[in-house]
């Protein structure tokens, strides 16, 4: 952590601000993929049904991540960061109070807004604060948050469906989400704009013309921007077709208690936190196109072995730390990556427009996992999409150049 104790107050309390954003806001998005067969049974929704609302979200977050992204490079990265935060929670607690599938289905959409805008924004932020050579480990760290969340999502997820009925335990998991709104009065006091997007800033004051949000197509940037949304979708094609439905498979095909769903899922949780940190450190070490490639290799193996071969249920536990390991390493060097791909002027529209791009593709991927296991085991489902698109990342990453030591302009 030498790279943070190097950061001044303000850059720590920045630092502070994007790991608990992201961690709330894993927290809060989480909840869902634990409560996926409690719905099912309390309102007799089908498969391709819960798949729809685990899509819904990730398409809309898609619109929302590139809408904060525009926002975010004309009115300020902070602004922008507390109100996707606000956003995301208030519409979380909303959902506890759903009554049925439609309203249910109109509040994921509308929460998904905030929670693509919250990475988005925040990625930019931290990414201009630091310096070239620890950037990926600073991005890669505030990642990490998201296994902090979904941990402290699996522990109330136990709690509560250990002390309360199904009908309330569902519901409060959402109120939960109140949480995240706090965070933005530590933001409004503590955190300012980065330096380089102030310089930005003033060049427009200056009387420099505003680059267009359209220029991440123009012929100079268009490859990367193409590049890098393929690099995108495949990465969270894959993790969301596995994280989606990993309670729901632990619990129906391997016959798992609410408490031993929750330990399996600890396993891998734990694995995907020292994931995030190793894909951060490793994302300086290998440089940005190495440490995809490893990664994704990892990957796939990992989820062939947990969900095609034939293993017991203590196996399954100790593989969960490998699964989590890869599936969550790969994003550690992705953030620092993604704001090095860019200009200044254009660096959040281009990142939020490719990595929610390839959020919104990879939010088909829960819906199509889910009909298809209507037709095979929810095992394979699970293995035929992931598979396939961690092989769209070896591609995109090979494509794609090294941008290790790239001063930010």
């Amino acid at each position: 952590m030498k790279w943070y104790r190097e950061l001044d107050k303000s850059g720590r309390r920045t630092f502070i601000a994007a790991f608990g954003g992201w961690s709330l806001d894993a927290l809060d998005f989480m909840v869902f993929t634990f409560v996926i067969s409690t719905l099912m049974t309390l309102w007799h929704i089908d498969k391709g049904q819960a798949g729809m609302l685990g899509t819904v979200t990730l398409l809309s977050s898609a619109i929302g991540g590139w809408a904060a992204g525009i926002l975010a490079d004309r009115y300020g990265r902070v602004r922008i960061l507390q109100l996707t935060i606000l956003w995301f929670s208030l519409c979380t607690v909303a959902i506890g109070f759903s009554q049925n599938f439609e309203q249910l289905f109109v509040l994921r959409a509308l929460q998904g807004l905030g929670f693509g805008g919250e990475w988005a924004v925040g990625s930019v932020l931290i990414g201009e604060i630091v310096r070239s050579e620890n950037r990926a480990k600073a991005v890669g760290t505030v990642q990490s948050g998201w296994a902090v969340g979904w941990g402290v999502a699996a522990l109330a997820y136990t709690l509560a469906f250990s002390v309360l009925p199904e009908e309330w335990a569902w519901r409060s998991l959402f109120w939960v989400g109140v949480l995240p709104a706090l965070l933005v009065l530590f933001i409004r006091k503590n955190v300012p704009e980065p330096a380089v997007y102030l310089r930005t800033q003033q060049r427009y004051a200056d009387g420099e013309v505003r680059r267009s949000f359209w220029e991440i197509f123009s012929p100079e940037l268009l490859k990367t921007t193409v590049l890098a949304a393929l690099l995108c979708t495949g990465i969270q094609g894959g993790y969301y077709a596995i994280t989606t439905w990993l309670p729901t498979f632990l619990k129906v095909e391997r016959g798992l208690s609410v408490i031993g769903t929750g330990g399996y899922l600890l396993v891998i949780i734990t694995g995907s936190f020292c994931g995030y940190l190793c894909g951060a450190y490793l994302g300086d070490r290998l440089g940005r196109r190495g440490n995809l490639i490893l990664f994704s290799i990892l990957s796939g193996v990992a989820i062939y072995a947990y969900t095609q071969m034939q293993l017991t249920n203590n196996q399954i536990l100790v593989l969960g730390f490998p699964l989590g390991f890869a599936a969550s390493g790969i994003f550690g060097g992705l953030g620092a990556f993604l704001t090095e791909l860019f200009p200044s002027a254009l660096r959040a529209n281009g990142q939020g427009f490719a990595y929610n791009f390839g959020r919104g593709v990879g939010a088909l991927f829960p819906t199509l996992v889910g009909y298809l296991s209507a037709k095979s085991t929810l095992g394979l489902a699970i293995g035929m999409f992931a598979g396939g698109a961690y092989c769209v990342v070896l591609i995109a990453a090979l494509l794609l150049p090294e941008t290790k030591g790239r001063t930010l302009d």
